[in-house]
């Protein structure tokens, strides 16, 4: 078994997720490689941090502490990296549960000292008690979980979901940490891509790098009921399509848009001759996922290009402050 020491974070926000919040601690203390320590990061939320604080009593197992950057989850994973302890640090949903060897698969790969990231698969947990038939596994990203095309088994990738996800201490010193202006910030609008941008700038500054996908480390991620309706999934696919547009600008259009162009002139593609083949075969929802695929497509296509005008309207820069320790321990 791997002796590497992991720290798990897990950035949260609001009371609404509490006991999602419990289940996603309890799952990280019943690993059967156990962590080094649980960081429960607080974005501006008083309330929920004194809630959090009272149920966990500070011990070295579990730690509670206030985002001390600006709201959002950027800087609350940057918080959690300042303060943790362990060679890895790995990243979990507060909404989602890890299996029991989630930690171990993610540690034994780093017995090569290339390697400097890990990301694993989340499988989508319904609401309503499976999936809605409209719904195209192509696109399960819209509800933060793993989607069909991706590769199987473990292999490199260009960048790992941060949801589910792990990276070398010293990756940290490289790129400087996640950065600030893409992904979410607190808004009502679901931004994402900040996991892109900091694997893209790693790869960069080091080019021997190796970033694996494993999809044996496994996390079930709760798909809430307001999810799983085509408004939210069109709200997503357009701001997925601005975030595109924040890390093109970021790390340039070539590596930005790299893995996307296969995602969309091969996986796309065979998704809606899937779906329209469903509908002959009268399996339900065929039609209407076809239907979705071209629509997904279509409102990130245009999230890309407003993002786009406005970036360059703006002159959009983003920043990657990595935050102190000292920062951290006077938050707390």
């Amino acid at each position: 078994m791997s002796t590497i020491d992991v720290s798990v974070v897990i950035c949260v926000y609001t009371e609404d997720r509490w006991e999602d919040i419990l289940a996603a601690v309890a799952s990280v203390r019943a690993q059967t490689h156990p962590a080094l320590e649980t960081l429960l990061v607080v974005d501006h939320n008083p309330t929920l941090l004194d809630r959090l604080r009272s149920e966990y009593k500070e011990t070295d197992e579990v730690r509670v502490l206030p985002n001390a950057g600006p709201r959002g989850l950027s800087a609350g994973r940057n918080t959690g990296i300042a303060a943790s302890r362990g060679e890895v640090v790995a990243f979990l949903d507060d909404d989602a549960v890890a299996e029991r060897d989630w930690l171990r698969r993610f540690a034994d790969p780093y017995s090569d000292p290339r390697v400097l990231a890990v990301g694993g698969r989340a499988v989508p947990v319904w609401s309503s008690g499976r999936r809605p038939d409209w719904f195209p596994e192509e696109f399960d990203w819209v509800v933060g979980c793993s989607y069909r095309g991706l590769p199987p088994g473990r292999v490199r990738v260009r960048n790992i979901l941060g949801g589910n996800a792990s990276f070398r201490r010293t990756a940290f010193d490289f790129v400087g940490g996640f950065a600030t202006g893409i992904g979410r910030d607190g808004n009502k609008r679901p931004m994402g891509g900040e996991e892109t941008d900091l694997c893209i700038r790693l790869s960069r500054a080091r080019p021997d790098a190796i970033l694996l996908m494993d999809d044996r480390a496994v996390i079930h991620h709760k798909v809430p009921e307001a999810r799983e309706h085509f408004g939210y999934f069109r709200t997503r696919t357009y701001a997925e399509g601005l975030s595109k547009a924040l890390v093109a600008r970021s790390v340039g259009v070539d590596k930005g848009l790299e893995s996307e162009r296969r995602y969309a002139t091969r996986v796309l593609p065979a998704g809606v001759v899937r779906g329209l083949r469903d509908q002959l075969l009268a399996r339900p929802g065929g039609a209407r996922r076809a239907a979705a695929i071209v629509a997904g497509v279509l409102t990130a296509a245009g999230g890309y290009l407003v993002g786009s005008m406005r970036a360059r309207r703006a002159g959009t820069t983003f920043a990657v402050v990595p935050i102190p320790v000292d920062q951290v321990e006077r938050a707390a």
